[in-house]
């Protein structure tokens, strides 16, 4: 399928697909400069307000079974203005909540919801384009995506300045209905009556069997959870970085997420301008190797340096954050390929995998090694060096000339 007619058409699509996207990003980092508000507000150690991560991240996770395979049967489009206009009230019972346990369960309704943009409309981007197409929106996606992570924390320190924690969710709320608003009017239906599958839990259980044992589907799926999970122990660790390790303030988070952003970007760039001139499994290569060097520069640098500088200790994220703009969109198109009728549901078990270990990176891994920053180099570089195996298992797994990742792709006659 090739997609809308129209160069505003398509603009249109990326801003609001981007806008989409970006919820979980602001859902997650916009609240960071505000951990020491919120445990002196509420009471509460620091690992009870880490908390606020891994309850959202593991609620999105178990949502995330859902929202593909409901859209698969009631339409993409239905599904987007529901989870966003529950997102919003979420938001909203977030920064009422007047003790952490009733913060908790509304950060864990914000999970259930906010993924139906991120999830869904990566399976619109596959409803309208095909092949290179796809590759190509999904990078000018990825790369609008990309300013989310290093634009939340530095918008939650300033909301900080003037506001307080509550605030943070407030704005939120807003910017949920403000989505609404949006996908109401630009975004189109891309999953037509004919093409829909009803929604019944015997064939939603099926479908998530048949991709759980279905050996690709888990490798790829798998593989892009590391991958981004290597990045994300740095995200989720940022409050350790910047504060402890670095000395710097609530204002201050832009120091790490502003390189990483970048990074972002550029892969991004790359990606969409050397789709068709460059062999996919360069691009994968390449996105390895230069996060595998980040760690391997990290561990030396922050084990010899004394006190570290730092501009060299935020290179590890930003080089990771390159390798998942370089890895992400050729992986998420591959796998979505994988079973084409089931594209929704596919989209929901990687967005469920992939979630679930950043619930346990946030809850877990980050407490555990933020102390050291050599420590988070080792473990960030175990989940990149994880997902590469996977991934060289993948491709050998997949040498029919048909499907071989490592052939040139055709030059599309629709262009972005």
């Amino acid at each position: 399928m090739t997609g809308p007619s129209g160069r505003l058409t398509r603009v249109s699509l990326i801003l609001v697909l981007a806008a989409l996207t970006m919820v979980g990003p602001f859902s997650i980092d916009a609240i960071l400069p505000a951990f020491d508000a919120l445990s002196t507000e509420l009471r509460v150690d620091d690992a009870s307000v880490q908390q606020t991560l891994s309850v959202y991240l593991g609620s999105f996770a178990f949502a995330s079974l859902f929202h593909g395979s409901l859209s698969d049967a009631v339409g993409r489009k239905p599904v987007i203005l529901t989870g966003c206009a529950l997102y919003a009230l979420a938001s909203a019972w977030c920064a009422l909540a007047p003790s952490m346990p009733v913060l908790l369960a509304g950060r864990a309704a914000q999970g259930l919801v906010a993924g139906a943009g991120m999830i869904v409309g990566r399976t619109v981007v596959r409803d309208l384009y095909d092949g290179p197409s796809a590759q190509r929106f999904m990078s000018h996606i990825s790369m609008i995506f990309a300013i989310a992570p290093a634009l939340a924390p530095i918008v939650g320190g300033w909301i900080l300045g003037w506001g307080s924690w509550r605030t943070i969710f407030w704005v939120l709320a807003g910017y949920g209905f403000v989505i609404v608003l949006l996908t109401g009017v630009l975004l189109p239906e891309t999953h037509p009556r004919s093409s829909r599958i009803p929604f019944r839990p015997k064939p939603l259980v099926t479908s998530f069997l048949a991709a759980a044992r279905d050996p690709s589907v888990l490798r790829l799926s798998s593989a892009i959870a590391l991958n981004f999970s290597a990045l994300f122990l740095y995200i989720a660790s940022a409050p350790a970085i910047v504060v402890d390790h670095l000395g710097l303030g609530a204002q201050d988070f832009g120091v790490l997420f502003v390189p990483l952003v970048v990074a972002m970007m550029l892969g991004s760039f790359l990606t969409g301008r050397l789709v068709g001139r460059v062999r996919q499994g360069a691009f994968v290569a390449a996105g390895f190797a230069i996060a595998l060097a980040g760690s391997a520069f990290a561990v030396v640098y922050q084990a010899t340096a004394q006190p570290p500088q730092t501009a060299w200790s935020v290179v590890p994220a930003a080089t990771g954050a390159l390798g998942v703009a370089l890895i992400f969109p050729i992986l998420t198109i591959s796998l979505l390929d994988l079973r084409p009728r089931e594209r929704g549901a596919v989209s929901s078990f990687q967005a469920f995998l992939s979630t679930l270990l950043n619930a346990v990176v946030a809850g877990v891994a980050a407490p555990l090694v933020s102390g050291s920053l050599v420590t988070l180099a080792l473990v960030s570089g175990a989940f990149t060096s994880g997902a590469l195996l996977l991934w060289l298992i993948h491709r050998r797994s997949h040498r029919a000339p048909s499907t071989r990742p490592d052939l040139p792709l055709e030059e599309p006659t629709d262009q972005l």
